[in-house]
């Protein structure tokens, strides 16, 4: 077996994996974008906008824009903050709830169906070689990115 092996196979599931969300969010009306915000609020509980930035990775005028689309679609609403009033609580709204939790059962359901058949060996077998393989490729970015940044003389 080959890198190249386990390479060309992670690309597959992510091509596949990508165009199915894609079709399972459009049917919702949702974006990843979007969607993931919500899976913060639904997991962690009611969030402000600087919160969401830093857990989405993302600059606050980018959540800004999400939550209003979130908002002009009924998934989720600002409310004011209880201990801090310059601050306001994205949550969700009963639409977004109910798509989370369809989503969330879904996720788990899709989970089970993709291990049927392997035995426990071998699912924890794949699971921690997934793990290296994703820590790996995170690590090997990063030095990637740090050399890109020592050579750019900008």
């Amino acid at each position: 077996m080959s890198g190249t092996q386990i390479l060309d196979t992670l690309l597959a599931l992510t091509g596949v994996l990508s165009a199915d969300q894609e079709r399972e969010l459009d049917r919702r009306g949702l974006t990843p974008a979007r969607t993931h915000v919500l899976w913060l609020v639904f997991h962690e509980g009611p969030r402000t906008q600087a919160e969401l930035a830093t857990g989405l990775g993302v600059t606050p005028r980018n959540v800004t824009t999400l939550v209003d689309g979130l908002e002009a679609t009924g998934f989720a609403r600002r409310e004011p903050h209880p201990h801090d009033r310059r601050a306001v609580l994205v949550t969700l709204t009963d639409r977004g709830e109910v798509a989370m939790r369809a989503m969330d059962a879904e996720h788990t359901r899709l989970g089970a169906q993709l291990i049927d058949g392997l035995d426990d060996a071998t699912a924890q077998a794949t699971l921690r070689g997934l793990n290296h393989v994703l820590d790996r490729l995170s690590r090997l970015i990063a030095e990637h990115e740090a050399r890109t940044a020592e050579d750019d003389p900008s």
